[in-house]
């Protein structure tokens, strides 16, 4: 290793770590998925009814990858027994070396479509060094391109040509010591150990000397799907780990619900996060004259000298499926886990989806298997097109609009559907956690108008209000009253027409909720009370 890029690196990072984001970024998130991975350990030896979900929690974060980690989960559920012996063996106490433990373990795993064979070493053993991560002695997590990249920026030989699982890490491990005993021998305080040591690699990846992004901006992405919900505030916090495995089962999930749930916002958020880069998101939103010619390809209009011409394009679908396909590739030749694509299609249906789809119906359901048999011909340049296994669809669905008739079964089939409405988890109880998040006081009883607001309108599952209307950063009454007026009641009026006297009742909830001065004790209070179906909004 060249001593003086490592000494370069060791003191670039000091300032990172001075500032407490390198704990923050990079080591408290790892120490949770030890302690939870160390609980699991505890529950596979005691024979526990629930180490299966203890063991399948401590792999619910971003370090093992998705792709290994499903047929870890698969084992788990399909031979339990077989696996907790497994998991036993590999977590036993002894001084056994951490390249036998991947070896063994590596071995007993049942062939798995998502275990892969020889080239899918790097895959496997990002998973197995995760579950390392459960034993006393602090092993670190490993993955390939991370560490291809350190050795080559420090001068640090690569490994032996075709390594096995162990001795892939075994290289590793040497790597991450050499760092830790070079900041021992200068007297830093960190990195001092293995866990510290590989997150100083995982940083020098970014090539980020501050630790920022472009202008000192922090452009981290969460760490975990946990982490994310939480930021996101929606609940249960694993809510998001199940919309992962949906995607990884159909590869294409549609969020529906009402307007104001959150759904584009989180889509992307959660789409970035996936993909690990916003370069590898593409937006679009469906509208009803969105043709095929503007999502797969077509021929568009071009200024050709002093005339106008028409040339054949590709629409963001088969921009998008291009550089999901290349990135495949890649990763395939280097033995590496290909990044993630994702199309967002905002208000998918307010298009005429049968027209804009158009062949991609088979192509969402059959998807690229190295097969010509999984191909269709496209319309406009009559040449053979697939959907690659990493582009990954999320659509959201606006179930107040009339036009969710035109979503046929056909296209349903096709994808997951997942549900976000203010009484249902994950949205449900979304604006009391947002208010209390952000300190603004006294403004509860918001929540209690919209839940008896909800209660009044005519088909509460597809027109309720949704949440997201009052979460401001800048919330006051004043803007709460504007919101309620102007956007709010003209949606209300919308779903209520033909029937002023429900809309004034609800009116009414909030005229109550801010007057300070109406009588408690009145006829007309009582009456309106039970009307509404609650007591008054405390403020």
């Amino acid at each position: 290793m060249d001593r003086d890029k490592l000494d370069e690196l060791l003191d670039r990072a000091q300032g990172f770590i001075a500032s407490g984001d390198f704990d923050k970024q990079e080591i408290i998130y790892k120490r949770k998925i030890v302690e939870d991975l160390r609980t699991a350990r505890v529950a596979v030896f005691e024979g526990r009814d629930d180490w299966p979900r203890l063991v399948k929690r401590g792999l619910a974060n971003n370090l093992p990858g998705w792709r290994a980690t499903v047929a870890i989960r698969h084992w788990v559920d399909s031979q339990p027994e077989d696996a907790r012996m497994a998991l036993q063996e590999f977590w036993a106490e002894g001084d056994i070396l951490p390249e036998k433990r991947i070896r063994d373990f590596v071995a007993k795993v049942p062939a798995h479509d998502n275990w892969g064979g020889a080239r899918a070493i790097g895959t496997r053993l990002r998973v197995v060094s995760v579950l390392l991560m459960a034993l006393p002695e602090g092993y670190p997590p490993f993955k390939i391109t991370q560490f291809n990249s350190a050795y080559q920026r420090l001068g640090h030989d690569g490994p032996p040509d075709d390594p096995g699982e162990g001795a892939l890490y075994r290289h590793a491990l040497d790597f991450v010591d050499q760092i830790v005993d070079r900041a021992k021998d200068r007297n830093l305080e960190r990195p001092r150990d293995r866990i510290e040591g590989q997150s100083l690699v995982w940083w020098s990846w970014w090539d980020r000397p501050n630790g920022n992004g472009p202008n000192g901006k922090d452009t981290r992405i969460p760490t975990t799907l946990d982490e994310l919900a939480r930021q996101l505030l929606l609940k249960p916090e694993d809510c998001l780990e199940e919309i992962d495995w949906l995607l990884e089962d159909k590869r294409q999930v549609i969020f529906q619900g009402p307007p104001g749930t959150g759904k584009t916002y989180v889509a992307r958020k959660l789409a970035t996060y996936l993909a690990g880069d916003p370069k590898r998101v593409t937006l679009v939103q469906f509208h009803p004259s969105y043709a095929y010619e503007d999502f797969v390809q077509g021929f568009r209009p071009r200024q050709e000298g002093d005339g106008v011409g028409f040339r054949l394009t590709n629409g963001p679908l088969i921009r998008l499926a291009n550089k999901a396909r290349v990135e495949a590739d890649r990763a395939r030749d280097a033995n590496e886990e290909p990044a993630k694509f994702f199309l967002v299609i905002d208000e998918i249906n307010r298009g005429n989806l049968a027209k804009v789809f158009g062949e991609l119906y088979f192509l969402l359901e059959y998807r690229d298997e190295d097969g010509e048999d999984n191909e269709m011909r496209l319309q406009y340049s009559d040449q053979e097109f697939s959907l690659p296994k990493n582009l990954y669809i999320i659509g959201t669905m606006n179930t107040a609009d009339r036009s969710i008739a035109l979503v046929d079964l056909a296209l349903r089939r096709r994808f997951h559907f997942v549900e976000f409405h203010p009484e249902k988890e994950p949205i449900q109880g979304l604006l009391k956690r947002y208010l209390d998040e952000k300190g603004i006081q006294d403004m509860d009883w918001i929540v209690g108008v919209v839940e008896d607001a909800n209660k009044q309108l005519p088909d509460q599952r597809e027109a309720a209000i949704g949440p997201t209307y009052f979460m401001k950063e800048d919330l006051d009454e004043e803007m709460a009253d504007r919101i309620w007026k102007r956007n709010v009641i003209p949606y209300v009026e919308e779903q209520l027409h033909g029937a002023p006297d429900r809309l004034a009742e609800i009116e009414r909830l909030w005229s109550k909720a801010t007057d300070k001065d109406e009588p408690q004790d009145s006829d007309t209070d009582a009456v309106e009370q039970s009307d509404t179906g609650g007591a008054t909004p405390d403020r």
